[in-house]
């Protein structure tokens, strides 16, 4: 298995480029299905969950090719299979995504529950509602739903009892080929359901009110092909910014428009870091000083992102005060803390709130990942840790980060990726 080795202690310094967005790529490339002829997507990044999801589309019967350069070709005209197995979706939560385009296409659907979860406190209930109030037959038996429509879905108002990406962008796939009009009510406004909104239209769909929380889908006939190039990362883009703000560096990202990330500028502003954007860049530079510690709650976009909150716990850990932070999103998304106070860190939990009384420095341990977000932050951790932390299970953080390794080596980190 392989793992990270991780010498802290160096400030990261340097330019990066930013990958295409893994959170935009995959409901795009399972929209593809929804096309009558080939698609090209630019800007794919080079992720396990984007082998994944080209492997069940081949799976499913379609035409896939990728190249080095990031550019993927979809030709779904020969879908054959509607069966999305357990084998695949395992790993990869938003496999949910390829319900809406097979039912709404073809009529036909068999998915596997993402990842085993059960239908409960898990929003993937309100895929099923919604896709049953277009008309849908659906079912679960051995953790699977079985899906069936007779003809076209017919548009519905669709009021989602609770915020969800993947909710959204899967009933968004959906109507786009029902019959008549459906509106989304109380929909993700994140900038990947926008970009998948984007793609949608150039193939011929007629969305309005992506980025907001009403949605008006008028559905057609059919889609066409078309080339689109993929959101840069916002996550990754936050990510390599914390990684300026903990090391006192100075970092700049290339490929990163800044209007999507208002709400963790202004609390890296806040921790005391110099930011300055362009067209397409941002510059963090922290000016050799420790951060200091901010509050913050997670919750849907704008604000900030339940997938920054492990690394800006990072941050906390050795920024100057007490911080508090709260998970509105995840019931279970603190499973990093432990691994944190591992390397030193002072942090409690009190419920969905944990609070953090920072430390001048951490120290290098070996710790697991248990998540890919959780990854990224023990990385960042990692990075200014005293001496050498080796951080386990780092499939997680090849899931969502491209090259992490590479990337951070070329802003001076010393990191390596190891067996063992």
């Amino acid at each position: 298995m392989e793992k990270l080795a991780i010498t802290g202690g160096i400030p990261m310094r340097g330019d990066v480029v930013i990958s295409g967005a893994k959170n935009a790529a995959l409901p795009i490339l399972f929209a593809t299905l929804l096309a009558t002829e080939p698609t090209i997507l630019n800007n794919v990044p080079h992720l396990k969950d984007i082998t994944t999801t080209l492997a069940l589309l081949h799976k499913l019967g379609a035409a896939v090719l990728r190249n080095e350069s990031g550019q993927v070709m979809a030709h779904p005209s020969i879908i054959k299979d509607f069966l999305a197995p357990y084998e695949l979706v395992k790993t990869m939560r938003a496999s949910i995504l390829v319900l809406g385009p097979l039912l709404s296409r073809y009529g036909e659907a068999v998915v596997s529950l993402p990842g085993g979860c059960a239908i409960g406190s898990r929003p993937v209930d309100l895929h099923l509602k919604g896709l049953q109030a277009m008309g849908a037959d659906i079912y679960i038996d051995q953790g699977y739903i079985y899906a069936r429509t007779k003809g076209r879905l017919k548009g519905a108002v669709l009021p989602l009892s609770k915020v969800t990406v993947t909710g959204t962008e899967n009933l968004m796939m959906a109507a786009v080929l029902a019959e008549g009009k459906t509106i989304i009510q109380n929909a993700a406004c994140e900038p990947e359901v926008v970009d998948l909104a984007n793609f949608l239209n150039i193939m011929g769909a007629r969305i309005k009110g992506a980025g907001t929380d009403t949605i008006e889908i008028e559905g057609v006939a059919n889609l066409k092909g078309g080339e689109y190039s993929i959101l840069p990362d916002r996550i990754e883009a936050g990510t390599y910014l914390v990684a300026g703000a903990i090391t006192r560096g100075n970092v700049k990202l290339v490929g990163i428009h800044s209007e999507i990330m208002q709400s963790l500028l202004l609390k890296l502003q806040e921790a005391g870091a110099e930011i300055t954007t362009g067209e397409n860049w941002i510059r963090l530079d922290m000016q050799n000083q420790r951060p200091k510690a901010v509050d913050f709650v997670t919750a849907p976009y704008p604000a900030i992102a339940t997938d920054m909150q492990a690394q800006l716990m990072a941050m906390n850990a050795v920024a100057e005060g007490i911080s508090t932070m709260t998970e509105t999103i995840f019931e279970n998304r603190f499973m990093h803390v432990h691994e944190l106070q591992r390397m030193g860190a002072d942090i409690h939990l009190e419920g969905n709130m944990a609070i953090c009384t920072g430390k001048p420095s951490l120290i290098g341990a070996p710790v697991m990942a248990t998540d890919l977000r959780a990854s990224a932050g023990l990385v960042l951790a990692a990075l200014v840790a005293q001496g050498e932390t080796i951080v386990d299970r780092i499939y997680h953080i090849d899931r969502g980060y491209e090259r992490i390794e590479n990337k951070l080596s070329r802003l001076g980190a010393n990191i390596r990726r190891i067996k063992g």
